[in-house]
Formats: C-alpha cells, sequence, structure tokens
C-alpha cells in the first residue's frame, strides 16, 4: 500500500514538472549544448558553418581584448558590492527604524530601479556629455574646461559603476527590508532591555542575524556584475578603446557587429565557465563559517 501511494506520488510530482522540466530544457540547457557546438565553427550567422575545431577556443585564450573585459567585469563587481552593499543596508536600518515616516523617502528611493537600463544609459549619456552635459556646465561656470567622463579612458569605467551603482541600490535596499521584517521586534526589545544602544543592536544583533541575506545578495550582485551589458553598452558601447569593455559588449559586439557568431559563441563559453566557478568559489568561501 505504501509502495504504491509512493508510485502515485512519484507519477503525479512527474506530471507538474514536466512543463518546468521542458521550458528549462528549451530555453536554458539546449542553447548552452547548442553555444559550445558553435564554438568549434567558423560561422558568420548566415553562411554554412565551417568546422575549425578548437580554433575559437585558441584565440579566445589568447585574446588581450577579452582578459582585459573579464577584469573589467572583475572590478564592477568588486566596487559594486563595496558601494551597493553598505549603503543599501545603511538605507534599510534607517527605514526600518522610522517605519511608516520613510514611506515617501522609500518610494523616492526606490525610483531608479523601476527606469530601465536603457533609459538611464540614455539620461547620464545627455547628462555627462562633454558638451553640454551638467559636469561640464558647471565646471565652464567656475571658470574651468570641459570634462569628459565618459570619452576618457582613466575615469570611464569608474563612472558606469557609479552609474550602475545608483540604479541597483535601491534593489538591495528593498532586500534587506525584507531581511529586517523577518526578524522578531522581541529580539530587538530584549537587546534594549539589557542596555543595547542603537548601534550595539545594529552591530551585534541584527547585522549577525541578517547574514544570510547579506550573503544572497552579494551573490546576487557578484553574477549580475559578472554578466553586465545593457546600461553599459548604450552609455560607451565599450569605449574608448575598450576601457569600458566588458565580456557580455565584447561578445555582443563580436556576434552583431563583426559577424563571428562561432567566436561570439566561444565568448559566451567563456563567460559562462568564468562566471559558474567564481560562483560556486563564491559560495563556498561564504559557507565555509557553517559549515566549520
Amino acid at each position: 500500500m505504501a509502495r504504491r501511494r509512493r508510485t502515485e506520488t512519484a507519477k503525479a510530482s512527474a506530471v507538474f514538472l514536466f512543463p518546468a522540466l521542458l521550458v528549462i530544457a528549451i530555453f536554458i540547457v539546449y542553447p548552452i549544448i547548442d553555444s559550445f557546438v558553435t564554438s568549434s565553427f567558423d560561422w558568420n550567422g548566415i553562411t554554412d558553418k565551417k568546422f575549425i575545431g578548437i580554433g575559437n577556443w585558441n584565440e579566445l585564450i589568447h585574446d588581450s581584448v577579452f582578459w582585459k573585459a573579464f577584469l573589467h567585469n572583475i572590478l564592477v563587481m568588486v566596487l559594486s558590492i563595496a558601494i551597493q552593499m553598505p549603503i543599501g543596508i545603511a538605507m534599510a536600518t534607517w527605514l526600518d527604524k522610522v517605519g511608516r515616516k520613510g514611506n515617501v523617502a522609500k518610494v523616492i528611493w526606490f525610483i531608479p530601479m523601476l527606469m530601465s537600463s536603457v533609459a538611464i544609459g540614455y539620461l547620464f549619456r545627455y547628462a555627462l556629455d562633454a558638451n553640454t552635459g551638467f559636469i561640464t556646465g558647471i565646471s565652464k561656470s567656475l571658470g574651468g574646461g570641459r570634462i569628459d567622463l565618459l570619452g576618457n579612458t582613466a575615469t570611464v569605467l569608474v563612472t558606469c559603476i557609479f552609474i550602475i551603482s545608483w540604479q541597483f541600490t535601491p534593489f538591495y535596499m528593498v532586500y534587506y527590508l525584507a531581511g529586517y521584517s523577518g526578524l522578531s521586534s522581541d529580539v530587538k526589545e530584549a537587546a534594549m532591555i539589557d542596555g543595547a544602544t542603537e548601534g550595539q543592536y545594529f552591530w551585534r544583533v541584527a547585522l549577525p542575524l541578517l547574514k544570510p541575506t547579506i550573503k544572497s545578495a552579494v551573490i546576487l550582485s557578484m553574477v549580475g556584475s559578472l554578466k553586465y551589458f545593457d546600461l553599459v553598452y548604450v552609455l560607451t558601447k565599450g569605449g574608448p578603446s575598450h576601457a569600458s569593455e566588458l565580456m557580455a559588449t565584447y561578445m555582443y559586439s563580436m556576434a552583431f557587429e563583426s559577424h563571428r557568431n562561432g567566436y561570439a559563441s566561444a565568448l559566451a563559453c567563456g563567460m559562462f565557465i568564468l562566471i559558474s566557478v567564481i560562483a560556486i568559489l563564491t559560495m563556498k568561501v561564504l559557507n565555509r563559517g557553517e559549515e566549520d
């Protein structure tokens, strides 16, 4: 009887899981496999494919632009985490403390997250224009000259990172607010009764309890930074001189501007491998304390 029930449960589970597994197979598993297969061909996306084996992979390994773009992604990842996480926690902590009084601030702060990356890209591209942008306007009003933050190889990537942080910090604000909502009010009351100040409660009680939320947020920010594309492409298209090139923008330019779809597939597979390795290593490092 028990065996029959387990069999029926397994069949019912299979029926309900099949649609989801089919979608995953079609839209995730198959594209990954097809990308690895296409990476072994010289193909412009239109004419017949020409098999070249590991030629694309050999070129990728020796492609200085790709590895430069990879280092840019790492810098975006590190600075995004360093900027977005502390500010997001600070905003969420203040909103949790003031309660309903902070509703207006919460709405205003969340506005950047409601805008599309393309719209933000165009907004800042015009705002930071070397001739008509407000930074140049302020500089000229003070007796200075043109300031080209997006056209200067020394400042373009950092400028893009700050714009990305401006857009996504509100997401982590809401994410940490959700974490705060999971903390019992009894914990804070007990800490206050024991004589803890607001600062002591945050550092010694709330922050340790938010550790799982922080880990999840760090992984989300890390993976998002390593595959980032749209805003940077709209702002600079990876320029000038590949100074803001990311792996995704480089892959896009190879596929749709240079029409080297075979090599673009190799780039996509390289991204997949690198992001997977970094994500796995990061999760192991973050979970090491719990395992110990």
